[in-house]
């Protein structure tokens, strides 16, 4: 026996395929979102993983900008305490600078020059005196500019003829002076050892060594 059937299986099919289809496509978006669902969270978790390590940064930075700013003051401290370290120690240096000046212009200064103003001002020494003839003030310029320790540089500022009367009134009595002004520049201490250790460093003879260490100051 034949059966025959009079239904519309085409249609039937047809629109099981098509339900087929959509429940497909359904799963596919759901999977979708949920792909993207999970994606989201994993860039929301690196998101707030990067912002917390970013606070943590921002924290330690602003913590070292505290830190480096205390390591300035300390250096200003530092160096200003230094500064007054050594302000304290040139004035404890400089304090015998006088009485060394004094000493060197008696053993430079030749006989026939007698001295009106001796004045000094920072590290010059001005010096307006008297003398018999020029050549003993250019042996005083010599002896300040070669043999010194404690002085240098000479500068001849005036020299100028000047007579005196004597008591006798008579032409033979008078006497020709020279009026004149210079100015020396005094060395430090510090330039005084240097100089004297370099000569004992180099070699220089045991005299020389002598007299330089003669002119040395305490240690304070």
């Amino acid at each position: 026996m034949i059966l025959i059937n009079l239904l519309p299986h085409r249609e039937e099919k047809r629109k099981r395929r098509k339900a087929a289809f959509f429940v497909g496509l359904g799963l596919a978006a759901a999977a979708g979102l949920v792909v993207v669902g999970m994606w989201y969270l994993v860039l929301q978790q690196m998101t707030t993983g990067q912002q917390e390590r970013n606070q943590f940064l921002t924290t330690k930075i602003r913590e070292l900008e505290v830190q480096i700013k205390d390591i300035a003051t300390l250096r200003s401290e530092i160096e200003a305490l230094k500064a007054r370290q050594k302000a304290v120690e040139d004035l404890q240096i400089d304090r015998n600078i006088p009485v060394h000046v004094l000493n060197e212009l008696v053993k430079q200064t030749p006989e026939g020059i007698y001295y009106r103003i001796i004045k000094q001002e920072n590290q010059v020494l001005s010096l307006i005196g008297v003398a018999q003839t020029n050549e003993r003030v250019s042996e005083l310029l010599r002896n300040t500019s070669n043999n010194s320790e404690w002085l240098e540089k000479p500068e001849l500022v005036e020299i100028k003829s000047a007579s005196t009367q004597a008591q006798a009134p008579a032409a033979r009595d008078q006497k020709r002076l020279y009026d004149f002004s210079m100015r020396v520049s005094i060395k430090r201490p510090q330039d005084v050892d240097a100089k004297a250790g370099a000569g004992a460093a180099s070699g220089v003879a045991p005299q020389a060594a002598a007299g330089a260490s003669a002119v040395k100051l305490p240690k304070p």
